[in-house]
């Protein structure tokens, strides 16, 4: 999955946002992408739908080390929210490397982030993948809303494969860095393993 640059010594690893519309996605990247130093990151590109964005961007870490002499460059994608937008969603599941799964706590939501959860494993198995072989986490965004679901619902409902999952504020910064983080370390426990 991951893609090899022997020209720049990089392993480049792609780290896909998933998750219904307006849940976070976006807001997670827009953080990330303005608290990472200018020299570790790439440009951010948007691709604009009539409703969403679907955002990209490059980051190469400087504090993980080298597998075999190489770097790590990760790449970050969100893909739409709406289901509409499914063709765009397979388009961007190709070649992942990790996944975070993005919940919207509002209990509004449950439906959506159900139907989104459910259509990102289809994605995955119309392209030859299985979630169980994907590292992929959860984060549970807007914790700070009065109508938020309680963890403990949210966890019964998302995550009955058990993975690590994290909640969040993000617009706020919070959780996104520790979500970050978690995924970045699965996705090279993988890649070790296949080294």
């Amino acid at each position: 999955m991951s893609f090899i640059n022997y020209s720049s010594r990089e392993i480049n690893c792609k780290i896909v946002y998933y998750g219904p519309g307006l849940c976070g996605k976006t807001t997670n990247l827009q953080v990330i992408y303005k608290k990472t130093r200018p020299e570790a990151k790439g440009k951010m590109i948007t691709l604009a739908t009539e409703t969403e964005r679907t955002l990209f961007f490059d980051f190469l870490p400087l504090a993980l080390g080298d597998i075999k002499g190489f770097k790590t460059r990760f790449h970050l994608y969100t893909v739409p929210g709406q289901i509409f937008y499914d063709a765009s969603r397979k388009l961007i599941l190709k070649g992942v490397d990790g996944i975070v799964y993005v919940a919207d706590s509002q209990v509004e939501r449950m439906d959506a982030n159900i139907e989104s959860f459910e259509n990102m494993k289809i994605n995955l198995e119309e392209q030859g993948y299985s979630l169980s072989n994907i590292p992929y986490i959860i984060q549970y965004n807007k914790r700070d809303l009065p109508t938020a679901v309680p963890v403990e619902e949210l966890r019964k409902v998302l995550n009955v494969d058990g993975v690590p999952d994290f909640e969040s504020i993000a617009r706020d910064s919070i959780g996104v860095f520790e979500t970050l983080k978690a995924i970045v370390k699965l996705v090279l426990i993988e890649l070790k393993k296949g080294a």
